[in-house]
């Protein structure tokens, strides 16, 4: 289920609207070609006698609006984030004296995302559907995915957390954001758990990345890994 990052939704007013000038600019730029072009009766009938714009005007317009787009695009390339995440075996986070698999997402841009969605998807191991744990058949919210995972017998901040992640929250340039930490009883439960997050970026576009929290999982930690950073 793992995706690489893409943008499913661009800004209307500073992409669609931008798209649709261009467009009809390049419209007029036709039609006063065609009009400047035509001679006699065929003149008379519209729409070619209708004077919108000279040449030159046209031209102008077109040039415009072009230059607008491709300036638009390139700041959005230059400010859209680059949503990442790691995780690792770590001491210090769940209660005390036990290794927990903790994962972060990370935000590799110079420019800062803001969260708009956070979903969540719960796989069960085998023999945790064989004892009757079922997988999400659509994705839910944190609490919905915390509430699936509580009903294996395993305590929400004693053997597992999915951090509380709310509309709004920044993703700040080269910042890393919690995502949540499962223990070794918990990881006997739970196959796999992925997150769709989406954000916003500084033009208006909304990119999504779908993370595996369990991608990499080391089941029976031993010993907490260095810090990646």
């Amino acid at each position: 289920m793992e995706t690489e990052q893409r943008v499913v939704q661009r800004s209307g007013v500073f992409s669609r609207l931008l798209i649709g000038v261009v467009a009809a600019s390049w419209l007029l730029l036709l039609h006063t070609v065609i009009r400047q072009n035509l001679h006699g009766d065929s003149l008379e009938n519209w729409p070619w006698n209708i004077d919108l714009f000279d040449i030159q005007s046209a031209t102008a317009a077109v040039l415009a609006a072009s230059g607008a787009w491709l300036a638009r695009a390139q700041y959005a390339r230059a400010v859209r984030p680059a949503i990442g995440y790691f995780a690792r075996i770590v001491d210090g986070i769940g209660p005390a004296g036990q290794l927990v698999w903790a994962v972060h997402a990370f935000n590799g841009a110079q420019d800062m995302a803001t969260v708009t969605e956070m979903d969540y998807w719960v796989t069960f191991t085998e023999d945790a559907r064989r004892a009757g744990a079922v997988d999400f058949t659509d994705w839910g919210t944190s609490d919905e995915a915390s509430s699936a995972i509580e009903t294996r017998g395993l305590v929400r901040r004693e053997d597992f957390t999915l951090d509380f992640i709310a509309r709004g929250r920044p993703i700040p340039g080269q910042g890393l954001m919690f995502i949540g930490w499962f223990n070794e009883k918990s990881l006997g439960e739970v196959e796999n758990v992925f997150v769709r997050l989406r954000a916003i970026d500084r033009v208006g576009d909304t990119h999504e990345r779908t993370l595996s929290l369990m991608k990499g999982v080391d089941r029976h930690p031993q010993y907490p890994d260095p810090a990646p950073f």
